[in-house]
């Protein structure tokens, strides 16, 4: 079974609406004349291939193209990507399971590559999400657009249900924060003047080193979500920074240097929803965070940029987590899973084991901006083993790994944003530029295990 889509919907900075042929409508938008916000729904398509169309349930109704797979693509013909300029291009995207991409090509199937979006789960085919990357480099005017989709596994692993194309000016692309290139330019060349560590014989050949940090406060803030919004968000468990709040910046928390973790250069803010057990809180007594690589050439990575931010996972996310479920939590410890809880959602432990969670985050950065609408948008996991297209960066992969002091009961847990699935994890990098380079420089680059001291 699968599914199709699209419907050309064209806004145009102007106060002209113009009914183009039976595919496309124009409307007006009131941004600068050169930046124009396209929609094109999925059922539109002029031609595809391995596409087949249901109704969907997200916001609008109508039409979507389901259980894409590897190797099916659509075709849009007079797609207008307007004026030069940066071109900010979007996906409204299910997937129940699996992972990979979609490739967005101009003329033809095998044509100039306009844009990579990711793909990931969502919790669902019809729990829907907007997927964004920039583009700086594109075709003008009106072109044919192809949809490829790239699966990472064999099998479906995505819907859509529409694509967008916002040009430069528009204020659909508020939300990223492009990088400061001549600062990012000075933490490179550092970086790379650095000369490695001299790796001692019979240390593990695994590219990784890690920051302990301990449990500092609660508050239902985010400052990369809601920033300067106190008390906007669902409660969140914090670690790192102790002054991590609503209002925190990379200069707030650079100029903090009260931290929770090991080592001391790391002022980075982490955080994650709230557990409760029976109404109660249930704070980790520390989180482990692992900088690592799953590439074939960790050599290629590079130290996060100072000021860089990220989410993995979702709140909104809601969908049951029964034994065997992806990324669900687990046991640690003598016994490890002994049952599950009443609604089949949370693991029982041993006495002698604990809850524990890893979250994983995204490995490939588009080398351009710190943050992102969605704060998902300027990453995406290594596809075929490497970084690449629109997200070039190799970047530390890395992964929230937190326990909690409790074995759980047949009550189960339930998070600050609502069931196990809803599990997500925010990141706010403020470690020290050296620190840091150094780390990656000895332990990611040169695939050897380090502890958070950074040393072998």
């Amino acid at each position: 079974m699968r599914r199709y889509p699209v419907h050309l919907y064209t806004l145009v900075a102007n106060t002209l609406a113009v009914v183009l042929a039976a595919a496309l409508s124009l409307t007006v938008s009131t941004q600068q004349a050169q930046a124009a916000t396209v929609t094109v729904q999925a059922e539109s398509y002029a031609a595809q291939s391995g596409v087949t169309l249901e109704a969907t349930s997200d916001t609008g109704g109508g039409q979507n193209a389901s259980y894409l797979a590897d190797g099916d693509w659509l075709r849009f013909d007079n797609v207008d990507l307007g004026a030069a300029g940066r071109l900010t291009v979007s996906a409204r995207i299910a997937s129940a399971a699996g992972s990979g991409t979609v490739e967005l090509r101009t003329a033809g199937l095998t044509g100039p590559l306009l844009a990579v979006i990711p793909v990931s789960p969502t919790g669902g085919w019809q729990n829907w999400a907007t997927r964004t990357t920039q583009v700086t480099t594109h075709p003008t005017g009106s072109q044919t657009v192809f949809a490829v989709l790239r699966g990472a596994t064999p099998g479906d692993f995505a819907n859509i249900n529409w694509f967008s194309f916002v040009g430069e000016g528009d204020t659909a692309a508020a939300g990223w924060v492009p990088i400061d290139q001549a600062k990012w330019n000075a933490q490179l060349a550092q970086f790379r003047a650095m000369t490695p560590a001299a790796v001692p014989a019979g240390i593990v050949r695994v590219p990784e080193f890690n920051a302990t940090c301990e449990y500092s406060h609660s508050k239902p803030d985010d400052p990369i979500v809601f920033p300067g919004l106190p008390g906007a968000s669902h409660m969140h468990s914090f670690f790192g920074n102790k002054s991590t709040n609503a209002f925190s910046t990379t200069d707030s928390l650079l100029g903090n240097a009260p931290t929770t973790c090991t080592p001391a250069n790391d002022l980075s803010a982490y955080w994650i929803p709230t557990l409760y057990e029976n109404d109660k809180a249930v704070e980790p007594g520390e989180m482990i965070v692992y900088y690592g690589s799953r590439l074939p050439d960790p050599s290629v990575t590079v130290p996060f940029p100072q000021g860089f931010r990220m989410i993995a996972g979702s709140a909104l996310t809601q969908s049951p987590t029964p034994a065997g479920s992806p990324g669900q939590f687990w046991c640690a410890g003598i016994g490890g899973e002994i049952g599950r809880s009443a609604d089949g959602n949370w693991p029982r432990c041993a006495p002698t084991a604990q809850l524990t969670h890893q979250l994983v985050f995204p490995d490939c950065w588009d080398g351009k901006n710190l943050d992102s609408p969605d704060h998902k948008s300027h990453v995406a996991f290594a596809y075929d083993g490497k970084c690449s297209g629109a997200y070039p960066v190799a970047i530390p992969n890395l992964s929230f790994v937190t326990s909690y002091p409790t074995s759980g009961t047949t009550a189960g847990f339930k998070l600050a944003s609502g069931m196990a699935s809803s599990i997500h994890g925010d990141f706010f990098n403020a470690w020290d530029n050296a620190a840091l380079g150094h780390r990656v420089k000895d332990c990611i680059n040169q695939k050897a295990k380090c502890n958070s001291a950074g040393t072998f």
